[in-house]
């Protein structure tokens, strides 16, 4: 079954978070993971506080999501991105 990740991604460095974007492709696609949305146009409907930039991306299971998460080759990568943005990440399971 399908999983979700859903991100908030508050970005204060384009150009280096263009970079973690570069690295983090073809690590997503090793995992068959997708963006089924990407920093496109949002509205925010109801709740409060500031819109970051919002992604969703689709991977093959929950279980694939908290692998690709916790492991090494995407871990290494957060200590970039930390250093250029700031985020909310949530998983939910499909349907």
């Amino acid at each position: 079954m399908a999983a979700y990740a859903i991100l908030e991604v508050d970005v204060h460095d384009i150009a280096e978070y263009l970079v973690h974007q570069q690295r983090l492709a073809p690590l997503l696609e090793s995992v068959g993971a997708r963006y089924l949305a990407r920093g496109g146009e949002a509205r925010q409907y109801e709740g409060s506080g500031e819109l970051w930039r919002l992604m969703v991306l689709e991977f093959p299971s929950l279980e694939a999501l908290d692998e690709f998460y916790t492991g090494d080759a995407y871990q290494n990568l957060r200590a970039h991105r930390d250093g250029c943005s700031r985020s909310r990440i949530v998983a939910v399971a499909g349907l």
